[in-house]
């Protein structure tokens, strides 16, 4: 009856439970016999409850639009009681909450059945999820050989190779969006602000980073978002109302959009042949919709704002570091070499210098809204892209044993020119996606990027939407799955 589960979507199991069809307790033993057959080759799964799960379904599941389908959380940042955590890292080993963060608490109301976490790399700051803490990297399933991305790198490995339909994630660094370009999934960003922080925290690296979900299809991330978005109590601030929602906003077609296709970095640079000619691809499919397509790209000052983003990363970092470390010393069996390398990093910076990254973080923002506006820039209403510069990167490439952190972050070789596109994003706080709409010639997905003006989640998602009917991207199951 069950069958597969890498070839349905959440909502379309959630709809087998309320038509009788299966259990919730059938579909878990489902999500955890794909754990067992198929996590030992990827590594994504990890401190799985059974016994928790099992309990919310004997004590009845909220009548929400994912009643009874599997679930699992990342292990980064999010506080559950019945979900022990290593956050990434050997500092923070089998963390026990007090309670559920308000974003759980509006996940669970969704029915969905929880039953683990999924691996992350340390302190998030990282594009693969190669963590000493889970003793080896996390893996793509469809190449093992090749990393699986970072930071929400488990939660797209576990959908990708159909342990579960959707997984929680978030987004500080285009951490949802890197998954979703290197397995084939959707990743959306919401507008900053959109989801709960709270109670035990304000924001994510000065508002930059925000959760969200990796899944197969638009529509599970339109009703999970639809559940989850809007401000907690004393939230320091709050994004802009939405007009209908995503799942309404995704009944029917946006309106005719002008479209900016960059298929360079946005610096300029050339970015591999393969990634560059699929979003050719993706523009002429826009074009064959009725939107009209130019090339364009944004005047803004990039690297400026990645040195301020690692800047105010390094300093978070320092500050959970020291933190956790309550006096002992900093040494390599409890804290990476990137992490290290940030501790040095900010503690090293004149004390004035986090409240100046955050401010040319801002000014930042403004010269990219500018770009989106009709009354005096450009007026483009979606910025097309590469997620990333290159097809998904091997393991090992991106390892956290350097103590180099500006060189892992903003080298040459390092995480921004592999990543030079999504992370202008949280920087700006423009909601933005990714979608699986390319492959390379030895069978690798490349993600595809679309990015709105700030508060416009509805009508990006509309695009993402008929985008999707309009190809209906391929969901083959992975080599490793």
């Amino acid at each position: 009856m069950i069958g597969d589960l890498g070839a349905r979507d959440a909502t379309e199991l959630a709809g087998l439970v309320a038509r009788g069809e299966v259990t919730a307790d059938e579909l878990l033993d489902a999500a955890l016999a794909a754990v067992e057959a198929r996590n030992p080759a990827i590594n994504a799964v990890v401190l799985v409850q059974e016994e928790a799960a099992r309990r919310s379904i004997r004590e009845g599941l909220p009548r929400g639009p994912f009643r009874g389908v599997p679930f699992l959380i990342k292990d980064l940042g999010i506080e559950a009681k019945d979900f022990p955590a290593h956050n990434g890292s050997r500092l923070s080993m089998n963390t026990v909450y007090r309670g559920d963060n308000n974003l759980m608490l509006r996940m669970k109301a969704t029915g969905v059945v929880t039953f683990g976490r999924t691996t992350s790399p340390e302190g998030g700051v990282g594009i693969a999820t190669e963590a000493a803490v889970y003793g080896g990297p996390t893996r793509n399933p469809w190449n093992p050989d090749h990393t699986s991305g970072g930071s929400s790198g488990g939660a797209g490995a576990a959908v990708a190779a159909g342990i579960v339909a959707m997984a929680h994630g978030s987004d500080g660094d285009s951490s949802v969006r890197i998954p979703a370009a290197r397995y084939g999934l959707f990743g959306f960003k919401p507008t900053r602000a959109r989801l709960p922080d709270g109670p035990w925290s304000g924001e994510g690296w000065a508002g930059m980073a925000i959760d969200g979900f990796l899944t197969r299809s638009v529509r599970d991330t339109a009703a999970m978002l639809d559940a989850c978005s809007g401000p907690d109590l004393g939230a320091p601030y709050f994004a802009p109302e939405l007009r209908q929602g995503y799942a309404q906003a995704i009944s029917r077609p946006p309106r005719r959009l002008r479209v900016a296709l960059c298929d360079t970095t946005f610096t300029g640079e050339a970015i591999d042949p393969e990634v560059a000619e699929a979003v050719r691809a993706a523009g002429r499919l826009l074009e064959s919709l009725g939107h009209h397509v130019e090339p364009a790209r944004p005047r803004a000052d990039i690297p400026g704002m990645m040195r301020a983003w690692s800047d105010i990363v390094a300093v978070g970092t320092a500050l959970t570091i020291r933190q956790k470390l309550n006096g002992r010393p900093l040494t390599p069996d409890l804290v990476e070499g990137v992490g290290r390398g940030a501790v040095a990093h900010a503690e090293g910076l004149s004390p004035l210098r986090y409240l100046e990254a955050v401010e040319e973080i801002h000014d930042f923002g403004r010269e990219m809204a500018w770009f989106f506006r009709p009354e005096d820039g450009p007026g483009y209403d979606i910025l097309l892209s590469a997620t990333l510069a290159e097809p998904p990167a091997k393991v090992g490439r991106f390892s956290h044993m350097t103590e180099d952190y500006l060189g892992f972050r903003i080298g040459p070789e390092g995480c921004f020119a592999y990543s030079p596109f999504a992370a202008v994003f949280n920087a700006s706080g423009q909601p933005a996606a990714s979608l699986p709409l390319g492959w390379t010639g030895s069978d690798l997905p490349i993600g595809v990027h679309l990015a709105a003006p700030f508060g416009e989640d509805e009508e990006l998602i509309a695009l993402c939407a008929e985008i999707e009917g309009a190809v209906y991207w391929n969901r083959r199951a992975p080599m490793a799955g």
